[in-house]
This record gives structure tokens, C-alpha cells and sequence, in this order.
């Protein structure tokens, strides 16, 4: 609430440091202010307590009350109350393609490669709320995690769900997932369609041609960003299955076919990068999220509720007590 007040014109409040100057002439000059009789003798005269002499400040002590609050309302207090409509002038539709196959628990990255990409991926979302976000796996085969949609929760929480599983067919259809990730663009009407396409092999399963797939993306538009994810060199990747269902591992080239992913982003007008490590993937979302900006319009509304009026009322009615006590109860005194 506090935060939403304030004052306009505050240089007002240097007129506070007249009240203690008129206080301190009032207090050397409050026996001139009345009209004095001198009398030789005060015989025959009733003594009288005097106790409604010594009230008599509280009408100097009114009339301050009351000019405190002139010099407040002078200083016009408000309340401020903004409200912000944004508007999106430029909006983007973007698909996620997530390479899911068991080399993605390889290590290199940390924890692994599947689990350093959610991570990354999560504040890529996070940081474009105009956007459309969906999402794609693929591995031997393909299919629709989450439709693009404006719902950052859904998407996040779908993200944060995705894992290896034996179910999808193994492999990487690099086709399969590009294909997948154009047919739940080619519809949309955003002036700006883009798919980010993630994987850390080599295209090896599928019925779909990773060129066929980027033809198609070119046909409709659609920029495609590829990033080749594994370090050079080797990696701690899964190389079998302990009786038990869990992976044993095993140190293993690390292949992409960079040609590839390349080729699919030159074709499209997108960028290829190569991601080895949890920095250089953070870098790369971020350069991403640089490349593709969304128009954004801002437009404010400020409301003032003026606050002044209430003082400048109560500043007349002190005055106005003042004047009705000086007449009536201190008549005598004046």
C-alpha cells in the first residue's frame, strides 16, 4: 500500500520549519496578544481559579494543527496506481525436438547430457513468456510431447517429466524428429516459426530423410537452430544392460554428424553449434534466445487518487473549532 503513495510537490514540507519559529514568538508574546486592565486594587473583584486562562494555548495549538495540514496538502498526497498492458506485436512459434535415446545419459555433461539439456532448456522458457512452446521427442522414432501452446507450466512440467525409456524404438531418427517438429508448425500463423533441433548422434533410424524433413521446413518457412550435444573426443556413455535393468557404462567415441546438422540449418537459414559441456550449452540457448526476439509494446496507465482534499477539510474544521471556542468558552479572554 505504502508503496503506491506518494507525494507530488514535497518541497512544500519546508514550510514545517515556520511552525517551530511562530510556536517560539508565541510562546515570548502570548501576554501582549490580550487585552490588559490595570487596576489599583482587585478588591471587590471574586478570585477565580484561572484554569480556563491556562487552556487558553489550545487555540493557538489548533490553528497549528491546522496549518500542518494546509502544508501537507500542499505537498498533494496521492495514491498511484499502474496498470501495464503488453501487447505482442511480433509473435514466435517454437518447437523443442529432444533427442531421447540412451546415449543421452552419457556424462560428459553433468549429471548427464539428457538432464543438463532440461535444465538449460527450463530457463529458455521461462525467459520468453510471448511465446508459443512445444515440445518434440524423438529417438528411433518420433512423436508430440506437448502442442505449442502459451502455457509455460504445462510446458515446463512436461519438460521436467521427459526421461530415456525402453519403450520408444531405439536409434536416432533425426528425420523422424525434424518431420514431427514441421508438422506442428506448418499451420500456425505466427510471423515467425522456429525449431530448435537437439541430438548427440548420428541419423541412423526412420523412413523420413533428415533432408527430406529440412526441405520441408524450408517450404514452410521454418527456421531450424541445431545443436550437436557430446564432447570431443570420448565420453562415459551406456554400453549394456545389467540383469538388474540398469546401464553399465563405458567410455565411447563421441560421433555427430556436424555435416549434418549443418546442412539442415543452412537450408533453413538457422545456425549449427556444437555444445561439450554445461557452459557451452547455457551459451547456446542463450545466443538462441538473443537471436529470436519477440516485438514486445508496452503500454501503462497511471490512475492518481488524490489525497489532499480530506486535510484541506479537516485543516477547516480545526480552524473553524478554533474560531467557535474563541467566541464561546474564551470569549472573556479576548
Amino acid at each position: 500500500m505504502l508503496s503506491n503513495f506518494e507525494f507530488q510537490s514535497p518541497e512544500f514540507f519546508w514550510l514545517f520549519l515556520l511552525l517551530p519559529v511562530v510556536a517560539v514568538w508565541y510562546f515570548f508574546k502570548r501576554n501582549k496578544l490580550t487585552a490588559q486592565v490595570k487596576l489599583s486594587s482587585l478588591k471587590g473583584f471574586k478570585a477565580g481559579s484561572g484554569l480556563l486562562a491556562k487552556f487558553r494555548p489550545v487555540l493557538f495549538v489548533l490553528r497549528l494543527l491546522a496549518l500542518a495540514c494546509l502544508i501537507t496538502a500542499l505537498a498533494r498526497p496521492r495514491n498511484v496506481d499502474v496498470s501495464t498492458r503488453t501487447n505482442t506485436t511480433r509473435g514466435i512459434d517454437i518447437v523443442i525436438a529432444i533427442d531421447v535415446s540412451a546415449s543421452m545419459l552419457a556424462r560428459d555433461l553433468k549429471p548427464n547430457r539428457l538432464e543438463a539439456l532440461k535444465e538449460v532448456a527450463s530457463q529458455f522458457i521461462a525467459d520468453r513468456p510471448s511465446d508459443r512452446i512445444g515440445l518434440v521427442e524423438y529417438a528411433g522414432e518420433s512423436y508430440t510431447r506437448t502442442p505449442i501452446t502459451s502455457d509455460k507450466s504445462i510446458v515446463l512440467s512436461s519438460l521436467n517429466d521427459i526421461q530415456y525409456n525402453s519403450i520408444i524404438e531405439g536409434g536416432t531418427a533425426i528425420g523422424m524428429g525434424l518431420a514431427t517438429s514441421v508438422n506442428r508448425l506448418k499451420d500456425s500463423r505466427a510471423k515467425s516459426k522456429v525449431i530448435i533441433l537437439m541430438t548427440d548422434g548420428v541419423n541412423n533410424a526412420g523412413f523420413i530423410e533428415p533432408s527430406t524433413a529440412s526441405e520441408l521446413a524450408q517450404e514452410f518457412g521454418i527456421k531450424v537452430y541445431t545443436i550437436g550435444l557430446g564432447t570431443n573426443g570420448t565420453a562415459l556413455s551406456p554400453v549394456a544392460l545389467r540383469p538388474d535393468g540398469s546401464f553399465q557404462y563405458g567410455s565411447i567415441p563421441v560421433e555427430i554428424d556436424e555435416a549434418l546438422l549443418q546442412e539442415i540449418a543452412d537450408k533453413t537459414g538457422g545456425l549449427y553449434f556444437r555444445a561439450t559441456d554445461n557452459e557451452s550449452l547455457e551459451e547456446i540457448y542463450a545466443e538462441i534466445n538473443k537471436l529470436e526476439k519477440t516485438d514486445v509494446e508496452e503500454f501503462k496507465y497511471t490512475n492518481y487518487e488524490e489525497k489532499f482534499r480530506p486535510l484541506v477539510i479537516l485543516a477547516g474544521l480545526l480552524l473553524l473549532f478554533e474560531l467557535l471556542l474563541r467566541y464561546t468558552v474564551f470569549r472573556s479572554f479576548v
